[in-house]
């Protein structure tokens, strides 16, 4: 699938979260069928499925996106938003403090 059908299916499935996320969702998980690396899908239903009380699929899709940006320290800030939300502090702070290394500010530790 070219970026441009990916870039189209996700602005599609973004119309849909203020009025229906559970659509919204189900279009960007079908999205990841066909292109699983679409980094912001994955950044999506992130958040959205840990708005919807979903903590491991929300994790499962943070971590995925550390994975396909993993020398971006931004993607272990919203890892570390995720993990905070869903209750997992110590995870929370491990992202958080690798984000912080790679951006050459070690933080408090």
């Amino acid at each position: 699938m070219a970026q441009s059908e990916a870039s189209r299916l996700y602005d599609e499935a973004q119309k849909l979260k203020s009025t229906d996320l559970d659509g919204c969702i189900n279009k960007l998980l079908e999205l990841l069928e066909s292109h699983p690396d679409h980094v912001q899908s994955h950044m999506a239903l992130a958040v959205y499925q840990q708005k919807q009380g979903r903590p491991e699929e929300a994790i499962r899709h943070a971590v995925r996106v550390t994975e396909i940006e993993s020398g971006d320290p931004f993607s272990f800030t919203q890892l570390s938003v995720i993990y905070m939300r869903c209750g997992k502090i110590f995870e929370a702070e491990e992202a958080m403090a690798k984000a912080r290394m790679m951006q050459g500010n070690p933080g408090h530790r």
